[in-house]
């Protein structure tokens, strides 16, 4: 008979401190056991680090040298498939309708038809005020949850119920309970089992039977009375690396063991019985101990005791693992099966003292031995820092420093030790999402030829925040509650699978954003949208129809007047037309969608909703999103049959439905990335401590670990514990146990202990904290100085500060790789930067050119020579209809309506004029709407009608326009000035005039401040002045402002040659490096000729925004005033360019109306 034909059955468990050992076991023991060739392997496993780590194991050519024929699965779901098989599935059927999900459904049918009978009284203000139906599923929810947990873990109290029995039975052991808490939970007690034997009438009596809590017992009383193996029960079970199990499936299992080999691998930190040594030892006497008891170890262990024989963190952390040891002891039958591991030279204790050079390894010494902290404090010399790198503790000021600061420690750890890998290290924090921005934005900010990039995973991640199409449908989804701005919008096109749909390119977006823009588009698909959102009847515009419209019309009319009310948009033309096809279609099914999910609906109404919604907006080419919509899909049907299966015929809002459907989709946590050869990120969860050789803890933040989960007020199983109960915060301490332990060579710990706005203080993990005490009263120095300040670093708040590129000792333990920090801190270098070519012009300069030069030549330089655009204006995007106009926004509009008032005839009415064109901009949406914008467009034209009638006036004067624009033709070096100047005037004829020519410019807004000069206003129709002027034809130059006229006096010929030809020599020297002059700046320094107001000026002051800040370019080459006057030539330059207009002949005009 083959070794693979005699395996025998029994329930095996097999101890290690290493969870390597247990590994190595297990491939050993299925060489030296193998199954028959087409029989397959069944592993239970709890997470899919752990799968993945023994499967490649067994594919290593030191195992098996394949991983094949594995049927790796979670506990819970594995023992239901052995319940349908002994049972029969004729009885037992795939899922239970006890199940969370099934009762879910039921409650939400039968809760609004029993919440008014007297025993449900607490659940009545609850669910009084819940029109959407929300707090109804929640309750729902949470109830199927806790049904679903009593019938793992109190089997007994759901029978007594079931029998009209309303009480809460006791297990041997259990302390008693007062008299008062009794009392205050009988209500809870009596509601509970009240609505259990309502589930259990309205599922039916029969069904009782296939329910977790009748199933179990059946099936152990089937297996019990069995003399041979039932058909398709596997004969080996391994159950690998898992560190806790309820109390019910150990007993299935250990049933299971009379027909099959059951082997457990467990990891168990301590080679000694350490049961006693925390509280609620009463719940766990029984005669048998796997482990020995320590020598010297009391039988009976006081409270006063523990510090004497108890090691702290076991003691501590070590609840969840010594309940599960507990419980399989009450199963574990050494006897039967050691003397089989001894024939093949194998061991079930494999406990290894490992080495016990350095402080971590030391500390799982301490645990392995039950060591307490007298004998630790005499067992270990002085701890070595400058040898001893095992253990550190770091704190920083925020998540994005913790991940910066650790991105710097691996890159040290990975300089030290050549043969550290990235695949050698595991980080782990308590919530990956929040987490996985920060550890993008370090992680991958480094190209890969870069030598500080390193490679990394990502695990665990919520596939709602990662997964564009799954982001999408929770917006769309969301549509009834979204403003539906134009940034929604773009983000929904910006996810391929939508875009290919409405066959809508990427390259596309940017102009689609343009038009919208353009065309008024803020929010709200229509007037009817915005009402959803308590705002009165017909506010069409600035929605999405009323842009639609407006670029329709352009298209079909150009810049023609308006039609039913509706102000064209101009800009839609050419082939780019053909974009509004795909966006008016896009824009259609969002409106179908809003109306159908702004309703309530049956569950089958909703399925072809969805189902609906997934064909209309998604068009998946990748192989991925394929995979992802056939989930969604298959979620929406799984949905349906649940409520179908409950008999819910009520309508359901879209609240309900929506999270119904997406908590459908979850993936299987089986097959997530993980051990992918980089840097693994992932959460702390139950069985992720593989060993490694580096572990690092980030995020260890007093009140973020132990994860906090609020407790319900009605969870009776929270005031009664029993061993093998769950407990978040109690998996939380065993998980910091076992990172602890997994740790082979580094242990690294962060949290934020500095605040961000204070720098005050802030107190690690409460569990950190006993690891720091444990070590401070364990270990010590040599020198006697503190072990805890020498094992922690304190990061500043920045990277760039200084105490990382100090040579100060007192920061020696400070470092970073990011060096393009360190020039901040680096004394200028003395030699000078080679300079550029001479500026060899490609194309004539134009005097719209020569303008931008002397509005800030250093932007000139930056833009023009290094064609470097450090202003780059990017499209302002608007989400709210305008309330108020901001300055630029005011000026743009005046300029349009001065543009229009200024090319009307002379005898126009110009409040007509002004009116009309400034209900063009109402009808274009640029305006607040209704009386708003009506008292808007007054404010807007009253300061207009005198600027207009002054130009008239000034027209009257000089009526006569030449046609034909003045050529600017001047040359300097080889800066070739060449352009065209039109709006030269002349006089009536016998109308005396101080020159021949007369230009007249119509500005907004004004051009004196109190007794300040705009000048920057008056710059460009200088320098236009100037150029008419040098070209021979004598002209007078009228500015027309909002508050005042002003005229500058012709210039000779050669004077306005000679201001020109200067400013054509400062643009070549312009060209060639950047001039140290700012003209705000200049103008204020002429003025005064001291530093202090022109400093002001260009610095800024006490909300006051300085010229320095409103340029980038000077902000790169300038940061400050000193470093614009350092080389002593400001005062020069400021005369060279702006001495002309300083002091130029400018005669204030008398306008009609003004004081005399």
């Amino acid at each position: 008979m083959s070794a693979a034909q005699m395996l025998q059955p029994g329930f095996i468990v097999a101890h290690s401190n290493h969870l390597e050992e247990l590994r190595e076991l297990v491939v050993q023991w299925t060489q030296i056991n193998p199954l028959h060739a087409l029989e397959s392997e069944h592993i239970l496993v709890q997470s899919n680090g752990i799968a993945q780590w023994l499967k490649l194991a067994l594919a290593d050519d030191q195992g098996c040298g394949i991983a094949a024929g594995l049927e790796i699965g979670l506990p819970a779901r594995f023992l239901w498939q052995m319940y349908r098989q002994v049972l029969g599935t004729d009885t037992i059927a795939k899922s239970s309708p006890f199940d969370k999900a099934p009762l879910t459904w039921r409650l939400m049918r039968i809760l609004p038809q029993v919440v008014d009978q007297s025993v449900f009284a607490p659940l009545q203000h609850f669910l009084g005020d819940d029109p959407d139906l929300r707090k109804r599923y929640q309750l729902s929810e949470r109830l199927a949850d806790l049904f679903d947990q009593y019938q793992v873990y109190r089997t007994d109290w759901l029978h007594d119920w079931a029998q009209g029995d309303d009480q809460l039975r006791q297990v041997d052991g259990q302390p008693q309970v007062s008299a008062e808490k009794m009392q205050a939970r009988e209500p809870t007690v009596a509601w509970q089992a009240a609505l259990w034997r309502l589930l259990i009438a309205d599922i039916g009596e029969e069904a009782i039977h296939s329910s977790r809590a009748a199933v179990h017992p059946r099936f152990i009383a089937a297996m019990q009375a069995m003399d041979t193996a039932p058909a398709g029960l596997p004969r080996r079970i391994i159950v690998f690396g898992i560190s806790s199990l309820p109390a019910q499936m150990v007993d299935a299992l250990a049933a299971i063991s009379r027909f099959s080999q059951v082997m457990l691998c467990v990891h168990n930190p301590c080679q000694f019985h350490w049961a006693d040594i925390v509280e609620d030892k009463q719940l766990l006497r029984h005669e048998y101990r796997r482990q020995r008891r320590k020598e010297g170890f009391p039988e009976v262990l006081s409270i006063e005791q523990l510090h004497q024989f108890a090691h702290p963190l076991l003691a501590a952390w070590g609840k969840q693992g010594r309940d599960y040891i507990s419980l399989l002891d009450q199963h574990d039958e050494l006897d039967t099966y050691q003397t089989q591991f001894k024939t093949h030279g194998q061991r079930v204790d494999i406990f290894e003292d490992g080495k016990t050079g350095t402080l971590l390894e030391q500390l799982h010494n301490d645990i392995l031995h039950l060591r307490p902290l007298a004998d630790t404090r005499t067992t270990w010399p002085a701890v070595n820092l400058h040898a001893d790198q095992s253990l550190r503790f770091h704190i920083a000021h925020s998540a994005q420093r913790e991940v910066e600061v650790l991105h710097d420690q691996l890159l040290a750890h990975f300089n030290a030790d050549p043969h550290l890998k990235p695949r050698d290290i595991i980080v782990m924090v308590p919530d990956i999402n929040s987490y996985a921005p920060h550890i993008q934005a370090v992680f991958a900010q480094y190209a890969r030829d870069d030598l500080r990039y390193i490679p990394f995973t990502l695990s665990d991640q919520a596939e709602q925040s990662t997964e564009p199409l799954l982001i999408a449908l929770h917006e769309l989804l969301r549509l009834p509650e979204s403003r539906l701005t134009v940034t929604d919008i773009m983000s929904l096109l910006d996810v391929p699978a939508v875009r290919a749909r409405f066959a809508i390119h990427e390259e596309h977006l940017s102009i689609l954003q343009r038009w919208l823009t353009g065309a008024g588009v803020r929010w709200g698909l229509n007037a009817q949208h915005r009402e959803g959102f308590n705002l009165p009847q017909g506010l069409a515009q600035n929605t999405w129809d009323f842009g639609l419209q407006r670029m329709l019309l352009g298209y079909a009319m150009g810049d023609s007047d308006a039609y039913a009310g509706i102000q064209p948009y101009d800009e839609v033309g050419g082939l780019d037309a053909a974009l509004i096809g795909p966006l008016t279609r896009f824009l259609d099914a969002l409106q179908a969608l809003h109306q159908q999910l702004s309703s309530t609906h049956s569950y089958t109404q909703w399925r072809t909703v969805f189902s609906s919604l997934l064909e209309d907006f998604f068009l998946v080419e990748e192989d991925a999103d394929s995979v992802l919509i056939q989930r969604l899909l298959e979620g929406c049907e799984q949905w349906s049959l649940l409520c179908a299966d409950a008999q819910l015929d009520e309508p359901l809002t879209l609240a309900v439905a929506r999270e119904a459907w997406l908590s459908n989709v979850d993936s299987d946590h089986l097959s997530q990335r993980f051990l992918a050869g980089s840097v693994n990120f992932c959460t702390l969860m139950p069985m992720r401590a593989i060993p490694f050789r580096m572990v690092c803890l980030l995020g260890m933040n007093d009140g973020d670990y132990p994860r906090v989960q609020a407790p319900l007020d009605f969870d009776l199983m929270g005031s009664d514990y029993r061993p093998g109960d769950r407990s978040r915060r109690e998996d939380d301490r065993y998980l910091l146990l076992e990172a602890l332990l997994s740790a082979r060579e580094k242990l690294y710990i962060s949290w934020i202990g500095r605040s961000v706005r204070d720098n005050t203080e802030r107190p690690p993990s409460v569990l950190v904290a006993q690891l720091r005490d444990h070590l401070h009263n364990g270990w010590h120095l040599a020198d006697e100085q503190p072990l805890l300040d020498a094992l922690t670093t304190v990061h500043p708040l920045q990277p760039f500060s200084q105490h990382y590129f100090s040579e100060n000792s007192a920061h020696s333990d400070l470092f970073t790789y990011a060096h393009e920090w360190s020039v901040l801190h680096q004394a200028p270098a003395k030699e000078q930067a080679a300079r550029l070519n001479q500026y060899v012009p490609e194309h004539a300069m134009t005097p719209e050119l020569l303008q931008r030069f002397l509005r800030d030549p250093v932007k000139f330089f930056f833009n023009e020579r290094l064609k470097v655009h450090l202003d780059a204006i990017e499209l302002a995007v608007f989400e709210d209809e305008p309330f108020a106009l901001d300055g630029l926004q005011r000026y743009s509009l005046q300029s349009e309506l001065l543009s229009a008032g200024q090319h009307a005839a002379l005898d126009a009415d110009l409040v007509e004029i002004l009116e009309l064109h400034s209900e063009k901009l109402q009808r274009s949406g640029a305006l607040p709407m209704c009386a708003f914008g009506e008292q808007l467009r007054g404010e807007l034209i009253e300061p207009l009608l005198e600027q207009l009638e002054h130009y008239r006036e000034l027209c009257a004067v000089w009526p006569n326009e030449e046609d034909a624009a003045r050529m600017i033709d001047m040359q300097h070096s080889n800066i070739h000035l060449e352009g065209w100047l039109a709006g030269l005037r002349t006089a009536s004829s016998g109308v005396a005039t101080a020159t021949l020519y007369a230009r007249i410019e119509l500005t907004p807004g004004k051009i004196n401040t109190g007794k300040e000069r705009s000048w920057h206003r008056l710059l460009r129709p200088w320098v236009q002045h100037v150029l008419i002027n040098a070209s021979g034809a004598p002209t007078q130059t009228f500015i027309i402002a909002q508050e005042s006229s002003i005229a500058f006096a012709s210039l000779e010929a050669e004077a306005a040659q000679h201001i020109a030809q200067t400013w054509l020599e400062c643009l070549h020297s312009g060209l060639n490096s950047p001039i140290p002059v700012a003209l705000k700046t200049a103008m204020d320094f002429l003025k005064n000729q001291t530093d202090s107001k022109a400093q002001s000026t260009y610095e800024g002051g006490y909300q006051t925004t300085g010229e320095v800040q409103q340029s980038a370019a000077l902000a790169r080459q300038y940061p400050t005033y000193a470093d614009l006057t350092a080389d002593e030539t400001f005062a020069q330059w400021a005369e060279l360019l702006y001495g002309s207009l300083f002091n130029a002949d400018i005669i204030k005009l008398e306008r009609q109306g003004d004081a005399s």
